[in-house]
Order: C-alpha cells, then structure tokens, then sequence
C-alpha cells in the first residue's frame, strides 16, 4: 500500500456517512491484506517454496549420517572390544555395526523414496 492509498481511505472514510464507514475500513482492511499475502508470498519464493501447498523439499543427510556414524561407531568399537572375552567381543561388535549399517541403510531408502516424488 502507498501512502496515497492510505490517504485516500482516510479521506473517503471521514466523507461518508457512517452508514459507509465500515465498507471503507472493510475495503481498506482487504487491500492491506492482499498487500501482505503478496509480501509473504514474495519471502517464501526466495527461500525456495511456495506460500500455499508448496511443501519443502526433503534434506539429503545420507553423507553426514554416515560421516557421524564413523566417528561415533569407532570409539563404541574400541569400547565393545575392551570388555568381556573374545567371541563376546566379536558378537558385540558385529551386533554395534549391523545396527549401524541399518540405521544408515533405512536412511538412504527414505531419502531415496522422497527425492523420487
């Protein structure tokens, strides 16, 4: 809305009636409405999704997913490995990389299926 606009609302308002009063306010009200949808709108498009339905799109953590899953699975190995007997240790181990391996895996196919939309 322009300062003109404002203006003239205002001008309009105060001449009419009050039978016109809240037509005028209810018209202006509409126009700063419009004017701010318009502005939302605008915000949105530059940040890459639209106002109305437009869903944001999924973020691709394959890569750091399994960046963090080496540098938290090798300190919980040396961990698995210094505790208990040998075949424990391996059974431990094993276990400690298949549900990381998992975990990665689950991720990759959800990733995958939402890039696929």
């Amino acid at each position: 809305m322009t300062p003109e606009e404002l203006r003239a609302a205002a001008e309009v308002h105060s001449e009419l009636g009050p039978g016109y009063q809240d037509a005028v306010v209810e018209s202006f009200m509409a126009k700063v409405d419009r004017e701010i949808d318009a502005r939302v709108d605008a915000r949105l498009a530059e940040m890459g999704r639209g106002r109305r339905g437009g869903a944001r799109p999924a973020k691709d953590n394959t890569f750091a997913l399994a960046v963090l899953s080496l540098v938290l699975g090798i300190p919980i190995s040396a961990i698995v490995l210094g505790h208990g007997s040998n075949m424990v240790d391996l059974t431990a181990l094993i276990v400690v990389w298949a549900a990381i391996v998992a975990i990665n895996v689950a991720n990759g196919l959800h990733n995958s299926r939402a890039r696929g939309r």
